[in-house]
């Protein structure tokens, strides 16, 4: 990253959400990544865009953006000042799984009522003590949310058949804190390691190693929330030490483990 930023990040006691995340970044860009879960930003300065499986996109301040989980995106912004934005992370079963594919076709919402929700419940997630008026709050985000997606919501196209990308994919989630090579990956899925490669890209529209660097910055975070050292972590979600985990970490969120961990 260059330029300043700051980042608050926080695990509220409310049911359904995961992470809340606030930042300012002036000239950060987000590699390719997924999350498991789905998240739901507003900004409340600059301009955002993002690749969302291979499709461009561009978001204002009066947009809501909601990106569903496992499908990889990054993100940028083309303005001087940077951006500010507030996230929720939802828990993956806040919203139907057959929402996802509505999602993916149309993650910008120009709701200003449910923008306007969203940021009272960024409000009161602020304050202590207020968890059942959060998770009331929630609760109406959720249904609009939900309203706006089943309106777009097309017959599922047929998922395809299970092939060598799945089965890496599965591969790659079971082996997440232990560690697997590409050749161990091959051999036991009796391939070649670049056709595995390309088979995984083409289903998924990222890398495997992207895709596995981007889980385990994701573990890091919950683990650093939930008041785990920093120093610890690095070996408890895969990472070499703690200068590898540093250097991932600040390049998909623009500080450093410790930093972010100060945010809470």
């Amino acid at each position: 990253m260059v330029g300043e930023s700051t980042v608050s990040a926080w695990r509220p006691d409310v049911p359904g959400i995961t992470e809340v995340f606030h930042a300012y970044f002036r000239q950060h860009a987000y590699p390719v990544h997924t999350h498991t879960v789905w998240t739901l930003l507003i900004l409340d300065d600059g301009v955002l865009r993002f690749d969302l499986h291979r499709h461009d996109h561009r978001t204002l301040r009066s947009q809501v953006v909601l990106l569903p989980p496992h499908i990889p995106h990054d993100g940028w912004t083309p303005a001087p000042q940077g951006f500010r934005k507030r996230v929720l992370y939802l828990a993956e079963d806040a919203l139907d799984t057959d929402l996802i594919g509505a999602a993916t076709d149309r993650p910008n919402l120009s709701d200003p009522l449910l923008w306007d929700r969203i940021s009272r419940l960024h409000g009161t997630l602020a304050e202590p003590g207020d968890g059942f008026e959060a998770h009331s709050r929630l609760a109406l985000v959720v249904d609009r949310l939900g309203k706006h997606l089943r309106r777009d919501l097309h017959r599922p196209a047929p998922r395809p058949a299970r092939g060598l990308a799945e089965d890496l994919h599965d591969l790659l989630d079971e082996r997440l804190t232990v560690g697997l090579t590409l050749d161990e990956a091959a051999r036991m899925l009796h391939t070649h390691p670049a056709h595995l490669v390309r088979a995984f890209t083409r289903r998924f529209a990222i890398p495997p190693h992207l895709y596995l660097t981007g889980r385990r910055v994701e573990l890091a975070r919950q683990l650093l929330l939930s008041g785990r050292p920093a120093g610890t972590v690095a070996s408890e979600v895969g990472f070499y030490d703690q200068s590898h985990l540093t250097r991932h970490f600040k390049r998909m969120l623009g500080v450093s483990p410790a930093r972010y961990a100060k945010g809470r």
